[in-house]
C-alpha cells in the first residue's frame, strides 16, 4: 500500500461516499455528492500547501496572517475527474485548470491518451491531479508522467475510491506523490473494476 496514502476520516465525507455507492442514486444527486466530497478532500489535501507569513491591518491593529501560494493548478483526468473540479475551485478559486484525457482500453485495461491541455509554468505550481477512481492506476500514472514531462514537480493525487492495485502502481512509478482518498476498497475484479466501488464514475456523473 502506498506509503504516502492519506485516507480522510470525516463523517460528512463518509455520508457522501455512501450516497455515491448506492446504485439507486441518480446522476444529479451523484454529481452533487461528488462536488461536496471533492470540497472536503480539497480541504484535507491543501494541508500540505506552503504558506507565506504576512501582516495585515485589521480595523483595529496589525495582525499576523498567512497566504497561500499564488500558483496552484488542478488537473482532472478526463472525463470523470471533471466532476471534482468545482469542489476544488470552491476552496481554491484562483487555481488554474489543466486537462489530461485518458481512457481505458477495455480489452487490455491499459490507458490510451487522447487529449492534453496544460497551463504553462507548472514547475512553479502546486498541482492536484483529481480522478474519482484509482483502479489499475494506469490512467493516474500516465497523467503523472505527462505532468512530470511538462515540468511539474509538486504533485498530489486526490481520489474518492482507490484499489490496492492502483495504489501499488502509483507507488512504483511515483513514490514521492502523496495520495488523498475517501476509501480504500477491497480489490479489482476480472474486468478491472473496483469492488465494491461505485460503478463507472464518469457515466454516473454525466448520466450516460
Amino acid at each position: 500500500m502506498a506509503q504516502r496514502l492519506v485516507v480522510v476520516d470525516h463523517p460528512v465525507l463518509a455520508d457522501r461516499l455512501t450516497v455515491m455507492r448506492d446504485r439507486d442514486t441518480g446522476h444529479g444527486e451523484f454529481r452533487q455528492a461528488l462536488f461536496e466530497a471533492s470540497a472536503i478532500l480539497a480541504v484535507e489535501a491543501a494541508r500540505d500547501l506552503p504558506v507565506t507569513e504576512v501582516e495585515v491591518q485589521t480595523p483595529l491593529e496589525p495582525a499576523a496572517g498567512s497566504r497561500l501560494p499564488a500558483e496552484i493548478t488542478i488537473v482532472p483526468v478526463l472525463r470523470a475527474g471533471l466532476g471534482m473540479v468545482d469542489g476544488f475551485l470552491r476552496l481554491l478559486p484562483g487555481a488554474r485548470v489543466g486537462h489530461v484525457g485518458v481512457y481505458r482500453d477495455e480489452q487490455e485495461h491499459r490507458p490510451v491518451d487522447y487529449y492534453e491541455r496544460l497551463p504553462p509554468g507548472l514547475a512553479d505550481s502546486h498541482v492536484f491531479v483529481v480522478d474519482p477512481m484509482l483502479a489499475t492506476g494506469g490512467s493516474a500514472v500516465h497523467a503523472l508522467d505527462r505532468l512530470r514531462s511538462a515540468g511539474a514537480r509538486e504533485l498530489a493525487l486526490v481520489c474518492l475510491v482507490v484499489a490496492p492495485e492502483g495504489l501499488a502502481a502509483v507507488e512504483e512509478h511515483h513514490p514521492d506523490v502523496p495520495i488523498w482518498a475517501a476509501a480504500v476498497d477491497r480489490q479489482l475484479d476480472e474486468n478491472a473494476y473496483i469492488r465494491p466501488g461505485l460503478g463507472d464514475a464518469g457515466d454516473r456523473v454525466f448520466g450516460t
